[in-house]
């Protein structure tokens, strides 16, 4: 493992652990407020700020089970519970969506008068938390879909506090305790919506589907333009983390052409234009027609 990659790790091991404590001690005051106000939009926001601390530990756990070498058993170590932590990520955040839904619709049924000003001071704290500890995992969140649920549930909570400072301004105006539970409602359509972006790229890479980031179609025309490849099959591209790429192909060659740096170039090219860390190449002769895998099923 690089020094660099230790670095990495380093950080992100600081990251989770102030952003867990910060949170932590602000769910407790936002929801001892949120009670003692009567503040449905405070208590909803400390409920969803505490399912990001487990988020948030889940994806901690995660980051560090990744770094665990290979064994017999597990091949390819634990790199995959990165994948898992996000996928769980995403289904805890639906739960916590139904359960503010829940109470919203209630609320309306059963309006109660709340406490403004003490809204718009926690929430107004809860901006300032969030938007710390979302800066943390800025660095990280456009290489890593396990650091990018984290940022994700940060940045959208700093938005969603906002937007509860705004509703306690405007009880405060108007008296009108109804924009509460609405609050509460946009607080639901908001992280839905990033949430769902995340569900979906979770569970993209757990059934092994291409990444994102990663270019199929450029792949496949510089495989098949590689000196003396006359065909490519059984080509396959999946992540085996949220950070780590393996491909793995059948060239087939003419002749004896191949040369004796040609994998160790071609593993190099793979990484450094195509971001692939983990390549598995098999070399076939042209007029070698028995591997089972060259047939119309494979790609």
């Amino acid at each position: 493992m690089s020094d660099d990659h230790n670095h990495q790790i380093g950080n992100y091991n600081r990251a989770f652990g102030i952003g867990v404590m910060l949170n932590v001690i602000f769910v407790a005051v936002e929801a001892g407020y949120g009670v003692a106000a009567g503040s449905l939009a405070l208590i909803a926001d400390a409920g969803h700020n505490l399912s990001d601390v487990l988020c948030l530990l889940l994806a901690w756990g995660a980051s560090l089970l990744a770094t665990k070498s290979a064994t017999e058993k597990r091949t390819y170590g634990f790199r995959k519970v990165t994948i898992m932590a996000s996928l769980a990520n995403s289904i805890l955040l639906l739960v916590a969506l139904g359960g503010i839904t829940w109470e919203a619709i209630g609320r309306f049924l059963y309006p109660k008068a709340i406490e403004a000003m003490v809204v718009i001071v926690v929430a107004a704290i809860g901006v300032i938390i969030n938007t710390i500890t979302a800066l943390l995992f800025i660095s990280g969140q456009k290489q890593d879909l396990n650091i990018k649920g984290a940022f994700l549930h940060m940045i959208s909570d700093a938005g969603v506090s906002l937007g509860v400072v705004l509703a306690g301004i405007m009880i405060m105006y108007t008296g009108w305790s109804m924009i509460d539970p609405i609050i509460s409602l946009l607080i639901v359509i908001v992280i839905l919506f990033g949430t769902w972006f995340l569900l979906r790229d979770s569970i993209n890479l757990a059934i092994d589907s291409v990444p994102n980031r990663i270019d199929i179609g450029g792949i496949k025309k510089y495989l098949n333009e590689l000196e003396n490849v006359c065909q490519i099959h059984d080509l396959h591209v999946w992540a085996m983390s949220t950070t780590e790429v393996a491909l793995s192909v059948h060239l087939v060659m003419i002749g004896d052409s191949l040369k004796n740096e040609f994998l160790s170039k071609l593993q190099k090219e793979l990484n450094d234009r195509f971001g692939i860390e983990h390549c598995t190449i098999q070399i076939e002769k042209q007029d070698d027609e028995s591997c089972v895998l060259n047939k119309d099923v494979c790609i």
